[in-house]
């Protein structure tokens, strides 16, 4: 089940809402039995046979929380919380990066080993991100206290499982056991069904139809120009930001209509006028992530320059890692690290420079950056930057333009009477739509720090917004970080 489907915005998520406050009224633990049975249907969509990876991984855990507890002595508690934290990442590492291996094996060595061809288990790179969360979090004496309900919910919890935003396991058991969160809070659900249609569309109305056009240029490269893939570079950097902000919009919605508030995800990134400026507003939930359980572990920065720099390099290499089993990714993660580190070593300049200089050259490197995280390959990127630099050609292809030309668009152009400029213009509605998305980027301030602004024009806003992204529904487009 997914987000954008009809099944979970018209009845799971009402129905579910409206159950967990009447059962809260009886008992607060009728209240968790019926999230955590919701939340297991959400991710199993009655299809047991997924769920085998993550119910191994709830009892290993389970188990080990345990023993860290009745542990008396720290170098038993110490073992009782690596061991798990082990077979959490060896998991992780089996399901996703097995063939990966054996590939790359294979080409190295000239052997032919058979590829195992694993299916990847629904949000293991959240879910597993959260299990060792959970494990140092009870290791730490964070939490005192094991209660395998709770537990169980704070990491099947609908919204958040299968792409975050990651949260810390105290602060959710936290608000999950408040009583004065089990009462209906109806600016909640305000401002939940708000952000949850402001995502809905991010995702139904802009992310997937900029990635009609991405795709269209990846099936026809032979055919596409320069300026095709300047375009089509700027249309998947406005794809993933709309298909992962829209979904964490509506996670962030979701949850706030049950009174459990998740962590912001993404602060207007494309505002940033600097790497280390955009990786703050960027996925920050991962971000705070690495830094509380890699980066700090490692000393961050508190044994000097070098050794800041090196644990830098080393959390920006295994982010790349964490995203997929492709050398495009790894290397994504190194260039990234190298460039955290130059802006560390040069920002006292950096500051002085005339700051839409600086968001030029850092929306240009992100651009460039996303392109290599879309590619197949890394060929495949270097061919496509050759295309864009060479600029033989300045012309876009009408097979680009007409991926815009939507059901709705001639509803609007009638609406507003710009038939004149629609039909006159070459590529009116892609141009209309990349000036929209660039708009809604750059200018407005970010949902989640405007969650409680309600006006009248907010409301309609937000009414159209869900009425158009329902109305124009389809089949379920899966999201961009689903395959990580």
């Amino acid at each position: 089940m997914q987000f954008n489907s009809y099944i979970f915005t018209l009845y799971f998520l009402p129905i579910v809402t409206i159950l967990y406050f009447l059962l809260n009224k009886a008992r607060i633990e009728m209240g968790k039995i019926l999230l955590l049975a919701a939340s297991f249907i959400f991710y199993t969509n009655f299809d047991i046979e997924i769920s085998k990876v993550l119910i191994i991984s709830l009892a290993v855990n389970i188990l080990f929380v345990k023993l860290i507890l009745k542990f008396i002595n720290p170098r038993l508690q110490k073992i009782g919380m690596i061991f798990p934290v082990v077979i959490n990442i060896s998991l992780l590492l089996y399901f996703k990066y097995s063939d990966f291996a054996i590939t790359n094996i294979n080409n190295f060595l000239g052997k032919e080993y058979p590829l195992k061809e694993l299916i990847l288990p629904l949000g293991i790179s959240f879910f597993t991100f959260q299990q060792i969360a959970y494990v140092i979090s009870v290791y730490r004496k964070e939490i005192q206290k094991i209660n395998v309900l709770d537990y169980l919910i704070y990491i099947l919890y609908f919204p958040k499982i299968l792409m975050g935003p990651l949260v810390e396991p105290d602060d959710f058991i936290e608000q999950l056991n408040n009583p004065v969160l089990k009462k209906i809070d109806w600016n909640n659900i305000i401002w939940g069904i708000k952000l949850f249609s402001f995502g809905l569309f991010k995702k139904l109305m802009m992310a997937d139809t900029f990635a009609m056009a991405v795709s269209w240029g990846y099936e026809n490269f032979d055919s596409t120009t320069s300026m095709d893939w300047i375009l089509i570079m700027l249309f998947y950097t406005f794809q993933i930001y709309f298909d992962f902000s829209g979904y964490s919009d509506m996670a962030v919605g979701s949850s706030l209509m049950l009174n459990i508030t998740l962590p912001i995800n993404f602060d207007s990134p494309y505002k940033a006028v600097s790497v280390r400026d955009f990786w703050k507003r960027w996925h920050i939930s991962l971000t705070k992530f690495f830094t509380k359980y890699i980066y700090i572990p490692l000393g961050g920065s508190r044994k000097g320059k070098i050794f800041t720099y090196v644990n830098t390099f080393i959390v920006f290499l295994v982010s790349g890692i964490w995203h997929g089993a492709n050398w495009t990714f790894i290397l994504w993660g190194v260039i990234y690290g190298l460039l955290m580190i130059f802006d560390r070593v040069f920002e006292k300049y950096e500051e002085k420079i005339f700051q839409p200089v600086c968001w030029i050259g850092t929306f240009s490197i992100v651009n460039v950056l996303w392109l290599l995280f879309r590619s197949d390959s890394i060929a495949q990127w270097v061919s496509i930057l050759k295309k864009i630099l060479l600029f033989q050609n300045t012309n876009f292809s009408d097979k680009l333009a007409e991926v815009f030309v939507l059901p709705e668009t001639t509803f609007i152009k009638d609406v507003l009477h710009i038939a004149k400029y629609a039909d006159g213009i070459r590529g009116f509605w892609m141009f209309l739509i990349l000036f929209f998305a660039f708009g809604i980027s750059l200018i407005p301030e970010n949902n989640y720090r405007n969650l409680k602004k309600v006006s009248f024009p907010v409301i309609f806003l937000a009414g159209i917004a869900f009425t158009w992204a329902v109305i124009c529904m389809g089949g379920e487009s899966v999201f961009v970080y689903f395959n990580f």
